[in-house]
């Protein structure tokens, strides 16, 4: 029975010792892919939050006092330029211009009755004077009464869409009410800030027509059909944000956009011999990122790396690597700082062409 029990122990024990040599050979089989970081020209699109204003848009208001008569548009309607929105009822300015337009014909006759006298030299040059002067004041107000019944009648400045009715007929307005809004949507104005480092980019590619153009994605996530350009810049950075406020235009013709939206824009930054790697290769630990860098001896070594911008699946990277280093793009999780592997090198242009087909 000893000797039975023997041999088993004997058998067992050589069954772990091969166990264990085949995982070592296994282990030592295993090759990790590398790779080199690489430089290219890229572009990056970064966005911006950004509010949407029309070209034109203003208030419509009463300029003269009275009951609101007759509205002519509804709200939302597309309205031409000269195209009547509002009556004011006219009676009392009616009658204003009627009054004026009969002392201003009074006024005429004893100006040209006292010109008769003067040539005749029975009055004096003076009195002719005066009687010009009270003529003269009578045609003014005719003008001015003609002017204020003109503003019963409230037209569209310029073409536009009429937003919501402020007042309703029979309302009595006083000088100045609010009526409605008026906007011109063919073109919009669509403002962004940008941080103060970004600018600098900005401003140092605007020789390349690229620079200035941008792309505006709406508030359900889908892309305008149109392409803006960047054409203002406001004159001071806001101390508190660190920002600076571009204007972009962006025509309209569909009139999709209406004043008040809001969405993002994304404005297209070129990028020269910039490092990029695979994302795939670096990990987090806590707010930091990192790489494994393979050294001359085959072995693991961590290394910090500082991210400048990201692209669909790459890092552009500013600081701790060159196109020399050799990092581990497979199998992170599968080793340790300092441990010595076996490697297989692909090309970075053909890690950058298959990185969907790598993707972890």
């Amino acid at each position: 029975m000893r000797r039975t029990s023997t041999l088993i122990g004997l058998l067992l024990v050589l069954c772990f010792a091969s166990c264990e040599s085949k995982k070592e050979e296994k282990k030592e089989e295993s090759k990790f892919l590398v790779t080199n970081p690489v430089k290219k020209d890229t572009i990056i699109k970064k966005d911006y939050v950004c509010q949407i204003h029309s070209i034109r848009h203003i208030e419509i208001r009463a300029l003269e006092k009275g009951y609101l008569k007759h509205i002519s548009i509804d709200e939302g309607q597309f309205v031409k330029k000269g195209q009547k929105l509002f009556n004011i009822m006219p009676n009392v300015y009616q009658a204003d211009l009627q009054k004026a337009k009969a002392e201003a014909e009074v006024a005429e006759i004893e100006y040209k009755n006292t010109k008769l006298l003067a040539d005749s030299n029975v009055v004096s040059a003076n009195e002719l004077a005066m009687s010009k002067a009270e003529y003269d004041k009578a045609k003014a107000e005719v003008f001015l009464t003609q002017t204020h019944l003109s503003f019963t009648d409230i037209r569209a400045p310029f073409d536009g869409i009429v937003d919501h009715l402020e007042a309703r007929e029979g309302s009595l307005l006083d000088e100045g009410e609010k009526l409605t809004t008026l906007s011109d949507n063919s073109k919009m104005w669509v403002y962004f800030n940008v941080p103060e480092a970004e600018y600098l980019d900005y401003i140092t590619n605007t020789g390349k027509a690229r620079a200035k153009q941008v792309e505006l994605v709406m508030a359900n996530n889908k892309m305008f059909n149109q392409t803006g350009i960047v054409e203002t810049i406001e004159g001071e950075f806001n101390n508190q944000t660190g920002n600076i406020a571009f204007r972009a235009t962006f025509p309209n013709p569909d009139k999709i956009l209406r004043h008040g939206e809001t969405g993002s824009v994304l404005m297209s930054v070129p990028y020269d011999d910039a490092l990029l790697i695979p994302q795939k290769a670096t990990f987090e630990i806590l707010d930091k990122t990192y790489v494994y860098v393979i050294d001359a001896n085959s072995e693991v070594k961590q290394r910090e790396i500082e991210i400048e911008a990201t692209l669909p699946n790459l890092f552009i990277v500013s600081k701790g690597l060159s196109t020399k280093d050799k990092i581990l793009l497979e199998g992170l999780r599968m080793v340790k700082n300092n441990e010595k592997i076996h490697t297989k090198f692909l090309e970075p242009n053909t890690v950058l062409k298959e990185l969907d087909l790598y993707a972890e």
